[in-house]
């Protein structure tokens, strides 16, 4: 049921990005006339002011991809901006409240306004750089859940973070140095090698030379990383299994495509290989990572790294360059 309140606009409609068919990224149409959402009782009406760009997105926007949304609908788990309205039965937000949503975006965030189940975001300081905050959601949600929750990382542990200088592989740095635990990751520009550096990564290895895995190895005393946090298993997961030490484990946060490897080099090691999805992650884990998350964010100790930055009027030049870029340099956002 609807809240018994209902928010006070000087419009019904708003300005976003609709999907009516799946395909390529010409498929997101600008609109002009879609109607506000309408916050049930549990529900926050938030006026948007950048979103997060996520891989995920083009991925079901092409139609590819595991759960797809019924169309058309508006893309978008990750945004950042204020709670114009909360619903009567809202207790963990308040009008006015500059929030951030990391999950179930019930309308969609690449729009001026969206709906959000409460318990699905995280507070922001007093002030926070709404470009930052869109930065927060998948990212830093992945980052805690690939590198604590599945990858039982310890302080004693080499943590390799394949693919460091976009937004989860940065989020994975911060948590990392944040428990004393070795780092060293990998890039694929030198702009996103001196990215991950200024995160207080000291050995970073560039992903494009040939023969960057004998570096690595060597950098490790021949041993291999105890974790890898994988961004594109599709061409690195192989190359992972030769790196890994004994009893090492690969979390695959992303993949483009399929891989062809060899099982017996898990075999002499015991290592293993595990996915990370959100979508699947129980409700209280959500609730003790939010916690960790808003804590960070307002210590500092968490601080999200944002890339390029992009209109919403440009989402289809944002979903291509996303897969075609040449090294990531932290998030990519869109300024609503």
């Amino acid at each position: 049921m609807l809240s018994s309140k209902v928010p006070v606009l000087s419009t019904t409609v708003m300005r976003g990005v609709l999907v009516s068919k799946f395909g390529d990224p010409d498929v997101l149409e600008i609109r002009r006339d879609l109607p506000i959402p309408k916050p049930e009782a549990n529900e926050v009406l938030v006026k948007v002011a950048a979103v997060g760009v996520n891989p995920v997105d083009t991925y079901i926007r092409s139609g590819n991809y595991g759960r797809l949304p019924v169309l058309p609908y508006i893309p978008g788990n990750d945004m950042a901006g204020t709670v114009v309205f909360a619903g009567a039965d809202v207790k963990n937000v308040k009008e006015g409240e500059r929030v951030a949503s990391f999950m179930h975006v019930k309308s969609g965030a690449y729009a001026e306004y969206c709906v959000v189940n409460s318990n699905w975001l995280v507070s922001l300081p007093d002030d926070y750089d709404f470009r930052k905050g869109a930065a927060v959601g998948t990212p830093y949600f992945t980052a805690y859940r690939a590198l604590f929750t599945k990858g039982n990382a310890k302080p004693s542990d080499i943590v390799l973070v394949h693919g460091a200088s976009g937004g989860v592989g940065m989020a994975v740095c911060q948590f990392a140095l944040s428990q004393g635990i070795t780092v060293y990751g990998t890039a694929g520009s030198d702009e996103g090698i001196e990215a991950v550096r200024t995160q207080g990564i000291k050995k970073v290895f560039n992903h494009r030379e040939e023969g960057y895995t004998e570096k690595i190895m060597k950098a490790t005393g021949g041993k291999g990383p105890d974790l890898i946090i994988e961004m594109l298993s599709n061409v690195n997961l192989n190359r992972d299994l030769q790196m890994l030490a004994p009893n090492g484990r690969v979390m695959i946060v992303g993949c483009r495509g399929p891989i062809e490897i060899n099982p017996r080099l898990m075999m002499g090691k015991e290592s293993r290989v595990e996915g990370v999805g959100l979508f699947v992650t129980p409700q209280n884990d959500f609730s003790n990572m939010s916690k960790i998350i808003t804590a960070g964010l307002k210590q500092g100790w968490l601080d999200p790294a944002v890339g390029s930055e992009y209109s919403l009027n440009s989402a289809e030049k944002a979903h291509k360059d996303i897969i075609h870029n040449k090294g990531a340099q932290g998030k990519m956002v869109l300024i609503v």
